[in-house]
């Protein structure tokens, strides 16, 4: 039996918007760009931030790494107004920390009440405190015509 686990020491957080004329997945695509990672294989993770993990400024990552991210996107067509985002904690009793992400058709406002809900049951479920909650949201209105997508990201690094 082979155990292999990584235990990420480093992340840093990054976002992004962007529009295209062709397609939704073409905005996304810009969108990773603009948030600095869009020449990554992207492997979406859940939501712990392991005990240790040291928050460090975006860094270069070498095109067509495995990356693994919590990563919060959302689409639009013109006129909608779209919104990304994370909410990240670190726990009272320094054992990690925890990201929620969330996505929707409206205001960064409202999805920064969604995600502090979402940031408050973590807390709740598992009895313990969190240190001052940060939040990454982008939001834009898509301009009549064309695609739009806003991205979120807590990027993972380096692992022992």
């Amino acid at each position: 039996m082979i155990n292999m686990q990584l235990i990420p020491t480093k992340y840093f957080i990054t976002s992004g918007k962007a529009t295209s004329e062709t397609s939704g997945l073409n905005a996304f695509d810009r969108a990773l760009r603009a948030a600095g990672i869009g020449e990554q294989n992207l492997v979406a993770v859940s939501s712990v931030i392991p005990e240790g993990a040291e928050r460090i400024d975006p860094i270069e990552i070498r095109m067509g790494a495995v990356t693994h991210c919590v990563l919060s996107q959302m689409r639009g067509r013109g006129d909608e107004v779209i919104s990304a985002g994370i909410a990240y904690a670190c726990r009272k009793d320094g054992k990690g920390g925890y990201v929620a992400e969330g996505h929707l058709h409206g205001p960064g406002s409202s999805l920064r009440s969604e995600l502090e809900k979402k940031v408050g049951e973590m807390s709740s479920i598992r009895g313990t405190a969190f240190e001052g909650t940060q939040f990454v949201i982008e939001e834009m209105t898509v301009p009549e015509g064309m695609h739009g997508c806003c991205v979120a990201a807590l990027v993972f690094t380096e692992y022992r």
